[in-house]
């Protein structure tokens, strides 16, 4: 039988086309990003700070780095979650995010948490 990992943090993405702020006729495409972030270990853990990078369809790169997340810096317990809301703008009406959050866990151990790769699409354009 395999034991539960001290640090283990899993993010959820789920994202939306802003129709109404978008603008397609002036490469203006409005993204939210609804991110669940559960701490799976067995130790709570601070979420410190994060890191994106946002490519869109032309390979331009943005990178936003900065404290914490929607201006907090939250403790997940183990077995808790925790959620936000956010977003972006792109030129092309598809592109990708991904990065980590740097978090602390409750003994000070500093490790890096992973936000896998998505898309973000405006609808009609990805299948």
């Amino acid at each position: 039988m395999s034991e539960k990992p001290l640090y283990d943090i899993h993010v959820k993405v789920r994202t939306q086309y802003i129709e109404r702020q978008s603008d397609p006729g002036k490469n203006h495409f409005v993204f939210a990003y609804h991110i669940t972030v559960i701490n799976r270990g067995l130790k709570a853990a601070q979420l410190k700070a994060r890191r994106w990078l946002i490519v869109d369809a032309e390979y331009r790169t943005q990178e936003v780095t900065g404290d914490g997340v929607v201006g907090e810096q939250p403790t997940i317990k183990p077995g808790k979650s925790y959620e936000y809301s956010s977003g972006c703008v792109l030129e092309t009406e598809v592109g990708t995010m991904e990065g980590h959050y740097e978090m602390v866990a409750e003994d000070g151990h500093a490790f890096k948490a992973v936000i896998p790769k998505f898309v973000l699409s405006a609808p009609r354009v990805v299948h």
